[in-house]
């Protein structure tokens, strides 16, 4: 039996991703955020409403630390496959919240898998922790 609801199948839609210039431009803005070892961590938090949106992600790998755009496609690829493995511990209907995330990373140097799934496991475990008190 697992622990994750039937209607989470891992998936990441285009509906996910947080991509219109002034949904990024409000989150940058007006958005708090946290550093936890690789990334600095942008959100802002929104009510449920009758139109449910979900969690949208934005992920930012800085050209000026990963020269070459196969480094940081990489990068951004392994951030992405965590996120979709671990979003249920973020789930809307949990924390009554919609969230806006950017995680930006800010290390110079390539991670493992793993150990980048565990990193970014704790920044959603704060991320709910700061919702649910």
């Amino acid at each position: 039996m697992s622990v994750i609801s039937d209607n989470n199948d891992f998936s990441f839609k285009k509906t996910e991703r947080l991509h219109h210039r002034n949904d990024i431009q409000e989150l940058f803005e007006k958005g708090s955020s946290f550093y936890l070892y690789p990334f600095k961590v942008i959100y802002i938090a929104e009510p449920l409403d009758s139109v449910i949106k979900p969690q949208q992600l934005l992920i930012s790998v800085p050209k000026r630390k990963f020269k070459k755009a196969p480094d940081r496609n990489f990068i951004k690829r392994q951030v992405r496959e965590a996120y979709r493995h671990n979003k249920y511990l973020i789930d809307p209907e949990k924390l009554s919240k919609s969230l806006r995330i950017a995680y930006i990373y800010t290390s110079d140097k390539k991670m493992p898998s793993d150990a980048l799934t565990k990193k970014l496991k704790k920044t959603l475990e704060r991320l709910h922790q700061e919702f649910t008190d």
